[in-house]
Formats: structure tokens, sequence, C-alpha cells
């Protein structure tokens, strides 16, 4: 399906060692996303190389951002197709991964990509909002991540919940990112959390990406996460 040398030699240019295994997974995990694509809408990138570049390369990133601790708990919020998480499960088998998303369809996904790739994963079909407020999903985590769901005044207000006090929320987002930061200042501090940092990456092909890094200094209070629809009537600003 991909090419694993290319593949390889992308993802060492930016640090990472990739074992044979991992190469057959990420290529296992391509063919599974095309496969699927036909029949459910995952992602309007299915040329190998873009797959690469676009998904597995932008995904692992996450893991120069933010120092990932051995067995750390990490929820993607809004997964999708499973990107950042998945990939970055792929080199680092020792994640704790939840994938999150309120489609079921992505979720029967996920569970297959999960079982072929011998990944033990929890994959939940639900609503952020609502499971934000459970106590077994509620301030669990170390990471909450999520790329490109919504603005991140909202984004916020959907990840932080989940989110251990001196964890992060690491939100991947294109390059252009200090207006939106901006608007979503105030929703971040409302939720615990404070703006660590900006790192921002320059991938082949004039692609580009920002990962914003939240930490979280307080709890949550309780009355967050609120429903979309009053998020959307009364955005925190």
């Amino acid at each position: 399906m991909i090419d694993k040398l290319y593949l390889k030699n992308l993802l060492e240019d930016e640090g990472f060692s990739l074992t044979e295994e991992m190469l057959a997974k990420f290529d296992q995990y391509a063919a599974l996303l095309v496969s699927w694509n036909e029949k459910i809408n995952l992602t309007s990138i299915v040329e190998p190389t873009d797959i690469c570049i676009k998904h597995f390369l932008d995904s692992v990133l996450l893991l120069k951002a933010v120092e990932v601790k051995q067995r750390s708990t990490m929820i993607d919020v809004g997964t999708g197709a499973g990107f950042p998480s998945v990939p970055c499960k792929i080199l680092r088998d020792d994640l704790s991964l939840t994938l999150l998303d309120s489609l079921n369809k992505r979720i029967l996904f996920l569970e297959e990509v999960a079982g072929r790739l011998e990944q033990d994963t929890v994959c939940v079909h639900a609503r952020a909002e609502e499971f934000g407020k459970k106590p077994d999903f509620r301030e669990q985590f170390d990471i909450a991540t999520a790329r490109a769901v919504a603005h991140l005044r909202e984004l916020s207000e959907y990840c932080l919940p989940f989110v251990k006090v001196g964890g992060v929320f690491a939100s991947l987002k294109g390059y252009e990112i200090e207006k939106e930061l901006k608007e979503a200042e105030k929703a971040i501090v409302c939720m615990g959390g404070r703006i660590r940092e900006i790192k921002k990456y320059e991938l082949p092909g004039e692609n580009k990406r920002a990962i914003v890094i939240i930490e979280k200094i307080s709890q949550t209070p309780t009355k967050f996460p609120r429903n979309t629809a009053k998020m959307r009537k009364a955005p925190i600003q």
C-alpha cells in the first residue's frame, strides 16, 4: 500500500526510530483506511505518499511537541479515522489510548484497526460534552488531543474536562493559529487551562502544522462542558 522505506526515512528525519513491525502496522493501517473509505467517509487523503505525510507524519509530530511519559493515558476527542493518536500508539505501544467519536461507523472502523494492529485501545461511541461529565472519564487523562475538530475556543471546552490537573491538552491546528488562539484565551482559562507554548512544523510539500499545548493547572468547573447548542449560543469570549 505505502512505500515503507519512504515512510521510514520521513519519520527518521524527524528523529523517530521505526522497526519493521511498526512499518508493517502503518502499511496495514493505510490499507484499512483506503478500503473502509470506499464505504464511509473517513478522509479525502487516500494517495499513499499523502497518507504518509498528511496523516502519519503529521500525527506523530505530537510525540515531538509533548513529553509523553511511559504508560501515559491519552484520549483522542473527535478522533475520526484515528488521527493523531493511532499513529502515536504504533510508535509508543505503552500508551493507554481511548478513542472517542460521535459517529458509530467510525468507531466500528477504529475497532477493526485496533484488532488488526493488536492495539489495546478503548473505542467509545459518544459525544465529548456528555462523556466529559462522567466520573470514569472526567479529569482521568494525562493527555487529551484533537486534530482539526472545531474552533479552539469550543475545543478547549470539549477536551480540557478530560485532562488531569498537571496534564496537557494538545491541539493540532493549521499553521496560522494566532487569531484563533486569541479568541480562545478566555475559554482556556475558564476550563482550568493555561497556554504553555505553540510549536510549528513544516512538512514536505509545503504542508504546515501548529500544535497548541495547553497545560491543565486547575480543575474544570462542574458546569462545563456545556452542550453544543449552548456553546454556539453563548461562546466564552
